[in-house]
């Protein structure tokens, strides 16, 4: 009996180990990046603007390929990165709140 992990619907929903490793490699990228600005302490509308681009994008890449979402029925990668999309628009709102205080 064949393992389920080794099945092809199981390789097709999660894409190859090669792309995986590419994904993962552009994570840490990111994440070594975002730490970077952070130890400089560069601050801000630009540089808030350039982490939230990053961490939305790191979170599209999760939402979709490490979550499997990319070939699921469109409505739960919709609400996953719906979700995402208010959660960062919300905390860009609070710092341009914060801006003008």
């Amino acid at each position: 009996m064949q393992s389920s992990l080794s099945s092809p619907r199981h390789a097709s929903s999660h894409g190859t180990p090669n792309r995986a490793a590419i994904i993962w490699a552009a994570l840490i990228f990111a994440t070594m990046l975002t730490w970077m600005v952070g130890e400089r302490g560069d601050a801000g509308p630009a540089v808030t603007a350039l982490l939230m681009t990053i961490a939305f994008a790191k979170g599209t890449l999760i939402i979709l390929d490490y979550m499997a979402l990319r070939r699921a029925p469109l409505m739960w990668p919709l609400i996953a990165l719906g979700w995402m999309l208010l959660v960062c628009s919300m905390i860009g709102l609070a710092y341009w709140k914060g801006l003008a205080a």
